[in-house]
């Protein structure tokens, strides 16, 4: 049942150039939502806030806006307002003018104008920098001023297209918790996009994953982490131990060459399956005391736990704990039923999951950048 939906994609699909980047996505939105389009470069999450915002029309199906079909309705006149990565900010007015230009352009009176300027300094918390030159801002405060006006307008959605992908790292989880406070003192809905797993599982009220121009999965940031829909998303959310696995019968899964208990059922008798195991739910045991045994291959200190690869028959899993091992050290891994998904096969089976395709990529960058080979480099 959709309930206060303010934005319903329908049959959207998008090609450029006789390449599909949009394929027939479906996605409604709810008032006052967080919601984040996630994926990796050219998986459509941009061209689809584009063309919400009006920038781009879609070749097939329809963007509803309250009820409303708004294809043909150009980008100015829309309810949604965006706010790019690289701020677009006017370099030549200050930041009372930069908030007030969309109030001039809608004709506000100097009073009205006035009023908002000062509302918005105060909710970014900009008070006394009205007359300050834009070029002398920090990019968190240039940053500021951007979504400043673009609320300045009253927009019904704001629309935000990597906007801290140009921040240092604290000051993006710093701006972070900014947005997220100014989403809900605004009651407004946000349709944020980013690539970074991290910043939508911290911010969104829902999170939509997308790859090759199609929605993987919509859910909860908990529901996307801990019930991913196949290998794609369980590699992209995080890290994963991804192994083929066998549903012997419900609540009963057979990976790695042991029988296990688990929690998921609906699935074929001996099915084939593949099964999850994020690091953090393995715990490290005695050899004698493990469902499996593995040699530790590598040991990297994290500052909270440690990060340990295992080999166990030839397939390279990734534990995270809190007690350091030596490389060389053979150990018992242990899994509880509640730590192991299951989920059925996919286009994306047998594509993730080994960390050992960690590094044959870096032997391939220390081959380019040794000058060994300089072949095949790929544009993002």
């Amino acid at each position: 049942m959709k309930e206060n939906v303010i934005i319903d994609l329908k049959n959207i699909t998008k090609s450029f150039d006789g390449d599909l980047i949009l394929d027939n996505i479906n996605l409604y939105i709810r008032d006052k939502e967080f919601i984040t389009l996630l994926g990796p470069s050219g998986c459509g999450k941009t061209t689809t806030l584009r063309i919400i915002a009006g920038f781009l029309e879609p070749d097939g199906g329809d963007v509803v806006f309250a009820g409303k079909v708004i294809n043909k309705v150009p980008a100015h006149k829309r309810q949604v307002n965006t706010i790019f990565q690289r701020y677009a900010l006017f370099p030549h007015l200050d930041v009372y003018e930069n908030i007030a230009f969309g109030l001039r352009v809608m004709k506000k009176n100097e009073k009205q104008i006035k009023q908002k300027v000062e509302e918005m300094l105060a909710l970014v918390n900009l008070r006394g920098f009205e007359r300050r030159n834009i070029e002398s801002l920090s990019g968190g405060q240039q940053q500021r001023v951007a979504i400043a006006r673009a609320l300045a307008v009253d927009p019904k959605v704001l629309l935000l297209d990597e906007p801290l992908g140009a921040l240092d790292l604290k000051l993006r989880k710093d701006m972070q918790v900014e947005l997220k406070s100014i989403q809900k003192r605004m009651g407004i809905t946000f349709i944020y996009v980013t690539h970074d797993q991290e910043e939508a599982l911290s911010m969104s009220d829902t999170i939509v994953v997308m790859d090759g121009g199609k929605i993987q999965q919509i859910g909860t940031p908990t529901d996307v982490y801990n019930e991913p829909k196949n290998a794609f998303v369980a590699d992209f959310i995080g890290e994963s131990n991804i192994v083929d696995g066998i549903m012997k019968k419900d609540r009963v899964v057979e990976f790695s060459g042991h029988v296990f208990d688990c929690l998921d059922g609906g699935f074929n008798e001996n099915e084939a399956v593949d099964v999850v195991v994020r690091p953090e739910d393995v715990e490290v045991v005695a050899v004698g005391n493990g469902m499996l045994t593995g040699t530790v291959t590598s040991v990297t200190f994290k500052g909270v736990h440690y990060e340990i690869i295992v080999d166990i028959g030839g397939f390279l899993w990734m534990i995270q704990s809190t007690d350091v091992q030596n490389v060389g050290d053979r150990i018992g891994l242990k899994i509880d039923p509640d730590a192991i998904h299951i989920m059925k096969k996919s286009e994306y089976s047998g594509m993730f999951g080994d960390f050992s395709s960690y590094s044959e990529e870096f032997d391939e960058l220390s081959d380019v950048n040794a000058g060994i080979d300089t072949e095949g480099e790929e544009n993002e």
